[in-house]
């Protein structure tokens, strides 16, 4: 499992984006530089590193319903994200599908 430093790199080597702390240390924001949209959201809760990602609803309803470690969106619109568990419930190929998904869906034009 990776830990959140791991995932922000991840997400760091897309480009043209950083990582914003607006709550503090307890969510970590992954913005696009252009027009500062966010496309990832890393927190804790329960023990567990989870991240928030955006994506069309009728992909967000799949995942949610056939693929382990996807769940409503946490804090968020559950129509246009969902959350993932990064504790090893979600497979980190598809969680990282999901992270480019979204980067992609929030890009500046």
């Amino acid at each position: 499992m990776r830990s959140r430093r791991e995932w922000v790199a991840f997400c760091l080597s897309l480009g043209g984006c950083w990582e914003d702390y607006p709550f503090d240390e307890e969510w970590t924001v992954m913005r696009h530089r252009g027009n500062r949209r966010s496309f990832a959201f890393f927190y804790e809760r329960g023990g567990t590193l989870w991240v928030n990602c955006k994506c069309p609803p009728e992909e967000g309803d799949f995942l949610r319903a056939h693929v382990p470690g996807f769940f409503p969106a946490y804090h968020m619109n559950k129509t246009h994200w969902v959350t993932a568990a990064l504790d090893g419930r979600a497979d980190e190929g598809e969680v990282e599908r999901v992270i480019r998904q979204s980067y992609a869906l929030t890009r500046p034009q």
